[in-house]
């Protein structure tokens, strides 16, 4: 089979690395990819929006299977024009996509199928959105609804807080003209869950969870994510199956009800409050340092569940490795805010045991050098999360790059 994979991050990485693993798969394209993904796929310099040109190199290489990465390849209407070509490709509809790019449906399908989350309001101006929150307890909830890069989501701890948040979304519109969905503010560990889902089958993977905040402590600005792991001893296998039938098999059902039925990944941001799990958000996609470390941890061949998902058609349940898993992601100094690119890296030629993602970097004169704000993710294996712990982060020990920096205490509620 010829494989292309849509996407240029850690994300696609981990998926063109599982792919790579198929013995299925003979030829791996991924557009436009990074460095690390040119190691075991050929990289097209095609931007993963670009719809037309994407189905133009698809039809012209006779591709066997399209495998999407990133929202915003979906919310362009990607797996709509392959499908209306007769393509065969993993990843949403458009129409399916919402339950990521509006924040107000996902919260209005929760509500009429049943599913647990926050109690919300909706608002489109700026002066009854402030004067519902400042009526009310903080901190406060103030998500923009569509899609942001992972920015559009503030917690406001005061009134200040709140007034430059929702003048930026609903005044200075800087993401775009959309509204504001306010929630109530829930607390617990959050962890992400996510599963394949074909329709009503819904196909879950191991439980993760991220580390967003930028410095150790959780403390520090908002990122994509700076570091993963599996084998969360906070969630009990009650919690879990209640995740499992409550959350995503009802979300699958409620989309299949609504006409719009997911053929994807969906990714459920959850939280275990003191009431229960509960819904924050709803991703129409692989999670994304998530990924890196859920996807190592799959024996099952991954282009059989990929192609049985594009087709509609039952998957043989997923097999997955007992061990966990965690990754620690270096990012450029000055991440999530400004930051320089360029910096040499050095990585040892023995690196066994380890799975290391590229997620922002190119080559510049024959030298890997960064090229993002996220840059590197090393992922390691344990029989335990102690032992992954000591793995991954003697490897990144021997990552040398003089504009890096990372998380030291990545998965510290679970240790």
């Amino acid at each position: 089979m010829k494989v292309l994979v849509i996407g240029a991050g850690g994300r696609e990485h981990a998926i063109v690395d599982a792919l790579s693993r198929s013995s299925k798969v003979s030829k791996i394209y991924c557009a436009p990819g990074n460095a690390g993904i040119a190691l075991q796929a050929e990289c097209v310099p095609i931007k993963d929006t670009d719809v037309p040109a994407l189905l133009a190199f698809a039809r012209s290489e006779g591709l066997d299977l399209t495998v999407v990465g990133p929202e915003a390849a979906l919310s362009a209407g990607v797996t709509d024009a392959f499908r209306a070509a007769g393509l065969r490709i993993f990843g949403h509809t458009k129409a399916a996509t919402r339950i990521e790019s509006s924040k107000e449906f996902a919260k209005e399908l929760m509500a009429k199928y049943g599913i647990p989350t926050a109690a919300y309001r909706s608002f489109s101006d700026y002066e009854p959105a402030l004067d519902y929150v400042l009526s009310r307890p903080f901190p406060a909830v103030l998500k923009y609804d569509g899609l942001a890069a992972g920015k559009g989501v503030v917690i406001a701890s005061d009134g200040d807080e709140a007034r430059t948040a929702l003048a930026s979304m609903l005044l200075d519109h800087r993401f775009g003209q959309g509204r504001v969905v306010v929630e109530d503010y829930l607390t617990g560990p959050e962890f992400s869950f996510m599963a394949f889902v074909d329709g009503e089958r819904v196909y879950p993977m191991p439980l993760s969870q991220d580390h967003k905040r930028a410095f150790d402590g959780d403390k520090g600005p908002n990122t994509g994510g700076m570091g993963a792991y599996t084998g969360l001893p906070f969630i009990t296998p009650e919690d879990e199956q209640f995740a499992l039938h409550q959350i995503l098999e009802k979300a699958a059902a409620g989309m299949v009800a609504e006409g719009c039925p997911l053929s994807g990944v969906l990714y459920g941001g959850l939280m275990k409050t003191p009431d229960g799990v509960k819904v924050i958000e709803f991703n129409a996609r692989f999670g994304d340092p998530e990924t890196e470390v859920v996807l190592p941890l799959l024996e099952s061949d991954i282009t059989d569940i990929f192609c049985a998902v594009a087709d509609g058609r039952p998957a043989e349940a997923p097999v997955w490795c007992d061990e966990v898993t965690m990754g620690v992601v270096m990012a450029s100094k000055g991440y999530p805010g400004s930051y320089e690119k360029g910096f040499a890296i050095d990585i040892p030629a023995d690196m066994s045991g380890v799975c290391l993602y590229q997620m922002g970097t190119a080559v510049k004169d024959g030298r890997l050098v960064t090229a993002g704000g996220r840059v590197l993710m090393p992922v390691c294996k344990g029989a335990d999360l102690s032992e992954a712990r000591t793995r991954v982060y003697e490897a990144v020990s021997q990552i040398r790059c003089e504009n890096l920096f990372y998380r030291s205490d990545i998965a510290h509620q679970a240790l």
